[in-house]
């Protein structure tokens, strides 16, 4: 699998209810954590998002936003953990986004008494939720109310902005080979619907490998291509793929290559990514405009 369909089944994976259950064993979370490893991009976002990337010592290999965060030593990739690294950092905390290492990483750092968290991320409430826990946590809790503000009211306004647009099926595919499309339970699904479009996929899990045969069945008037690599602006969905000449919505060139990282990202930057979902799908919609990336 590539690092970008690795990076968003992280962001959508709910654990099981062990892990739950190891969560509530763990130590508490401090509530004034000063040297704080993140092994998440959204998590390192919003550490920084409030203010708090001076308490930052860590990251993940994947966390590139913002820019100051890639001069972090990196000590952990999507299930690639290094304990030692971690632990050389002599951290009192260490967050991230519930996924397949997160468990593993619990139980190692959580028998070294080392406070850990890794909420919740399927929903734009949950990752409000995330940003007022980590204010929480490293005593920033007047900032990340303000980031929640600002992140619910440019939501709310992107709503307002395309609410009386019609609403395109959409399909938004994360992987091409094989073809990973976004399912129903995730945040990514809340913003297809919150941009005021309709995901084909209605049943099922937060992220799906479909075959051409079932994209077809399925006859999305709009393919979000979000498979794309940052930075590119063309689709890798095109008539000349193949397997993809015979999907209707690519042989009407309603394919809509989508590269920009907020879409798919769960952090403090979750209603940018809406508008520009929004935007890329109403363009004739007067979206709010958007802060530089």
């Amino acid at each position: 699998m590539t690092s970008r369909l690795l990076l968003v089944i992280a962001a959508m994976t709910s654990l099981t209810l062990a892990m739950c259950s190891r969560d509530r064993a763990a130590p508490a979370a401090s509530t004034d954590a000063h040297r704080v490893v993140s092994v998440t991009p959204a998590t390192t976002e919003a550490l920084f998002a409030i203010g708090a990337g001076d308490r930052v010592i860590g990251r993940s290999r994947f966390c590139d936003w913002p820019p100051q965060a890639a001069g972090l030593p990196a000590v952990s990739g999507f299930v690639d953990v290094d304990l030692e690294a971690i632990l050389q950092l002599r951290p009192d905390l260490v967050v991230g986004s519930r996924g397949p290492s997160a468990a593993r990483l619990g139980d190692m750092l959580g028998s070294r008494g080392i406070a850990i968290w890794f909420p919740s991320l399927e929903s734009f409430a949950s990752i409000d939720a995330m940003l007022l826990g980590l204010g929480d946590r490293t005593g920033h809790v007047a900032e990340a109310r303000q980031v929640v503000e600002r992140s619910d009211a440019l939501a709310l306004a992107v709503e307002r902005a395309v609410s009386e647009e019609p609403p395109p099926r959409v399909l938004m595919v994360v992987d091409v080979t094989p073809a990973v499309a976004v399912g129903p339970k995730s945040f990514a699904d809340e913003m297809i619907r919150r941009a005021r479009a309709v995901n084909v996929l209605s049943d099922g899990g937060p992220w799906q490998t479909v075959g051409v045969e079932r994209i077809i069945e399925l006859d999305p008037d709009v393919l979000v291509d979000a498979s794309v690599d940052h930075g590119l602006a063309s689709s890798s969905i095109t008539p000349e793929a193949p397997g993809w000449r015979n999907v209707p919505a690519v042989r009407k060139g309603r394919v809509v290559p989508m590269a920009d990282p907020r879409v798919l990202r769960p952090g403090p930057r979750v209603s940018e990514g809406l508008a520009v979902l929004a935007r890329a799908l109403h363009p004739a919609a007067s979206v709010p405009g958007l802060p530089a990336r």
